[in-house]
């Protein structure tokens, strides 16, 4: 008996804000859930369950004003990091556990130099500038305007998983992103955790 083709389901804006009603979880991972379970809202909570950041919404709305400052200082000191990485608890923000994320955070903003920690807080004239970029160039090829559109789309998933940090790669395991790292010490720990804020300065490097 030939195997039964699968059908994609087009998941709706209405189907992402459900899920992260029940969820808090971000756009990216309902999508990504919602479209591995076929629309299904339930088996996609199952799912976000599963991968440990279901919860994320009791825990975001629990104060974390706990953690640590780490400072990273790479390159015979040509690049230096600060980072605040907050948890709930005094306890959990002295394990090793956490140290650990906090000084691999510190070097991940020391390599990959990102402009923001996710997509909301990345600046509006850097994204219209990127945008207008694309566009000037998808244009050039000739190609109409709903594929100039897909064009812009793709260029602009590609910007953000390079300049927001929560969608980097992580350069320890480019399997996994930071957002997937932190969500698994927020699963290990039943805490928030959140990456509150950051600087990196690079020798040499202008005010402006």
């Amino acid at each position: 008996m030939p195997k039964r083709k699968e059908i994609a389901v087009a998941v709706t804006m209405e189907q992402i804000k459900e899920l992260r009603e029940k969820t808090g979880v971000g756009i990216m991972d309902c999508k990504k859930a919602l479209n591995e379970c076929g629309g299904d809202i339930e088996k996609a909570v199952d799912y976000l369950r599963k991968k440990g950041i279901a919860t994320a919404k009791k825990r975001g709305s629990r104060t974390a004003s706990q953690g640590q400052i780490q400072a990273y200082i790479h390159g015979g000191g040509k690049i230096g990091v600060l980072v605040e990485v907050n948890c709930e608890t005094d306890f959990t923000g002295k394990t090793d556990d956490f140290s650990t994320f906090v000084k691999d955070i510190a070097m991940q903003i020391a390599a990959t130099n990102p402009v923001a920690i996710d997509r909301e807080r990345v600046p509006t004239e850097i994204l219209e500038r990127e945008k207008e970029i694309y566009t000037t160039q998808a244009r050039e090829t000739g190609k109409p305007e709903k594929v100039i559109e897909k064009i812009v789309e793709g260029k602009m998933k590609k910007f953000y998983s390079e300049a927001c940090l929560m969608e980097q790669p992580f350069v320890k395991n480019p399997d996994i992103t930071v957002q997937d790292l932190l969500n698994e010490l927020i699963a290990k720990t039943g805490e928030n955790i959140v990456i509150r804020r950051f600087v990196r300065f690079q020798l040499g490097d202008s005010d402006e």
